[in-house]
């Protein structure tokens, strides 16, 4: 049912009409011990007037922010939207933050109350108890282990919190809610902070539903189509979906038991609308590859001839031609011999509309999944205008773009290459951070800090963050980032660092995917122990520099990587390496690894370092180990094909 134009409300007054108008229809579904629990609008309706009336008692009022640490359960969205009608403002922390983040994130934003999931979410405050004087009130959902701390007021269980709220007799909900307006902020997104401190971008309701109604006018989206949340909801992307386009649409939101779960309950799902970022479509794509190479040799043989032929048939649409007969025919003759049966296992058999953004995802991968009849789409956007502001329109869908600008938006490209944004989502800039905000927005402008170019038909191509283009000791310009996404399509290298700024030459670190890279030591009888061993295998090096090697036959000859270290640990965002959504912060592995990235330059074979391993419970290893460093063949005089166009898909 359409509810006109959302944008002229606000989330909690969107709600209530949703609830007024489908009052039994399933807003959220919630997987526990095994079952699937439903929740109606007018029940989601209900929950959020308790909360809101048990965070008035506890003395919350317009503009007070109230911090949410929790994996994606139905007590975040009950918590945000009942905020939300007091006239708050929630703040969405990462669960995978260590205690020093959330430290900084509850004090930055001065939030006055903090839903914290369980135990290990509270323990991290707990840590900083004292550095956090404003937080009145800290509220916990599952209760398990936390009797230890009885009597402590600071705690309150989320269940007493809508007691609390039943006992008011008043319409807090009503009344506060129908103060609102759009444009009054509610969210605070965090940054990835990939340079520094995360910021964190004040989103009003206009920002988040006319993204949402927006979204909908390009893909139309049913009430009632099933949509899985199991991305971080402090993300921008997963905020968008659940709770943007899922109000503006009247989406049905699943909650999966786990993190852990995800991928199996998405197959008891079978949602209709999926987003994600590169590597969960990369390992999906992965785990079939391992599972079909340890099939028997017919199979293997069948499944190659049928992707093949899927693919063939993908390739003629995404190109803009129509399939001949005889290609039709053999895609039809895929689907039914693999592709259903293969959409059916993955739980995408009712896949109407399926996203990625985040980073770039490789043309192969791509294929693979047209091939397969998903319709997978790029994405481009940021925080500060609500994670999509570019996508594919049907039929339409390219590998080197990121589609084009949404309904209601304009974009420009600025004489230095940066692509530049406006539109109702452009967020009112950063909390306590003028400058920045100064220097981002101007006039409703959104300098979004990468350098990208319009095709002559409209359609986006990102290259590169402009600060992360880099020039070699001869004065060529080359963007890592576009180097980095091109070597992370090969299914045995899971990330890649690319140095060479004022170098003669370009080199990188590389981590391998433990899964794949494994399987492949091991049916070749290679054995090793730990991440660490099978790292620094000559075979395994041999193995990833003919991928180096395929990499560089498409780039510019200044472009190709020289030389490549095979890193002895995974970067990590709990060591600072990644940001908590997956990209790379520079000037911590140039620091970091400083001895290994001399050696690169300095002729070096191998060099000695000192590994540090941090574990859980806060312990430190500290091991001394040989890391060799490893010439790619032909990198000098290998001829350059015609490079593919520099796309790179950021968030």
């Amino acid at each position: 049912m359409s509810l006109g134009d959302v944008t002229t409300l606000t989330i909690p007054q969107l709600l209530a009409r949703r609830a007024a108008a489908t009052p039994n229809a399933v807003a959220l579904r919630h997987k526990q011990y095994g079952i699937w629990n439903e929740t109606t609008y007018a029940a989601y309706l209900e929950r959020a007037r308790e909360v809101a009336a048990g965070l008035y008692a506890l003395g919350v009022r317009r503009g007070d922010k109230v911090a949410i640490l929790a994996e994606n359960i139905p007590a975040w969205v009950y918590l945000e939207v009942g905020a939300q009608a007091l006239g708050a403002i929630s703040v969405g922390v990462y669960q995978s933050s260590v205690a020093s983040e959330v430290r900084y994130v509850v004090d930055y934003t001065d939030a006055v109350v903090v839903l914290a999931e369980d135990e290990e979410q509270v323990d991290k405050l707990l840590e900083h108890r004292h550095e956090l004087p404003q937080v009145r009130r800290v509220i916990y959902e599952d209760p398990r282990g936390m009797s230890r701390h009885a009597g402590d007021d600071w705690f309150l269980s989320f269940d007493e919190l809508l007691e609390l709220g039943r006992h008011d007799p008043s319409d807090v909900f009503g009344r506060e809610s129908a103060l609102g307006r759009p444009d009054d902020l509610c969210h605070f997104s965090l940054t990835s902070g990939t340079t520094g401190l995360p910021k964190a971008a004040m989103l009003s309701h206009r920002n988040l539903l006319y993204m949402g109604q927006a979204l909908s006018e390009v893909d139309p989206l049913r009430p009632g189509d099933d949509y899985l949340s199991f991305l971080p909801m402090a993300w921008i992307g997963e905020q968008m979906m659940t709770v943007a386009v899922a109000l503006a649409s009247g989406l049905t939101v699943n909650f999966p038991e786990s993190t852990e779960t995800a991928m199996h309950d998405l197959v008891e799902i079978g949602p209709h609308v999926m987003f994600a970022p590169p590597r969960v479509w990369e390992n999906i794509q992965s785990q079939m590859f391992l599972r079909m190479q340890e099939s028997y040799g017919v199979n293997r043989a069948l499944y190659r001839r049928l992707l093949k032929w899927s693919t063939d048939a993908a390739d003629a649409s995404l190109t803009g031609q129509k399939p001949g007969a005889m290609t039709a025919f053999k895609r039809w003759l895929a689907y039914w011999g693999l592709t259903r049966p293969l959409l059916d296992q993955l739980g995408f058999l009712r896949l109407k509309r399926a996203y990625t953004g985040g980073a770039a995802l490789g043309p192969d991968v791509f294929r693979f999944y047209h091939g397969l009849g998903v319709n997978l789409k790029q994405i481009y956007g940021q925080t500060e205008i609500v994670g999509i502001a570019y996508v594919h329109r049907d039929g339409d869908v390219r590998f080197d773009t990121v589609g084009k600008i949404l309904p209601g938006g304009e974009v420009r490209i600025a004489d230095d290459g940066e692509i530049i944004s406006r539109s109702p989502a452009v967020c009112h800039g950063y909390y306590k951070k003028p400058g920045a905000t100064a220097e981002t927005i101007r006039e409703g402008w959104l300098h979004s800090g990468d350098a990208g170019r319009l095709t002559a038909d409209g359609h986006l191509v990102v290259i590169d963050r402009l600060s992360d283009v880099m020039h070699s000791s001869a004065g060529e310009r080359f963007s890592p980032q576009f180097i980095e996404n091109r070597l992370k399509f090969s299914p045995y290298i899971k990330e890649a660092v690319v140095l060479g700024d004022g170098q003669p030459e370009v080199t990188a670190l590389l981590n391998l995917d433990p899964l794949t890279a494994g399987q492949w030591a091991e049916k070749r009888q290679l054995a090793y122990t730990t991440y660490m061993d099978l790292s620094s295998k000559p075979d395994l090096a041999g193995l990833i520099a003919g991928e180096v090697q395929a990499v560089n036959a498409r780039l510019e000859p200044h472009e190709r990587v020289r030389r490549f270290v095979l890193l002895y640990k995974q970067l990590d965002a709990d060591d600072d390496e990644l940001t908590r959504t997956g990209k790379v912060r520079r000037g911590v592995i140039r620091e970091r690894y400083a001895p290994i990235i001399a050696a690169l330059y300095d002729g070096s074979e191998r060099v000695r370092v000192q590994a540090e391993f941090k574990y859980q419970d806060g312990q430190v290893q500290r091991v001394e180990t040989e890391v060799p460093v490893h010439r790619v063949p032909g990198a000098e005089t290998a001829p350059a094909t015609v490079p593919q166009p520099r796309a790179a898909v950021g968030a």
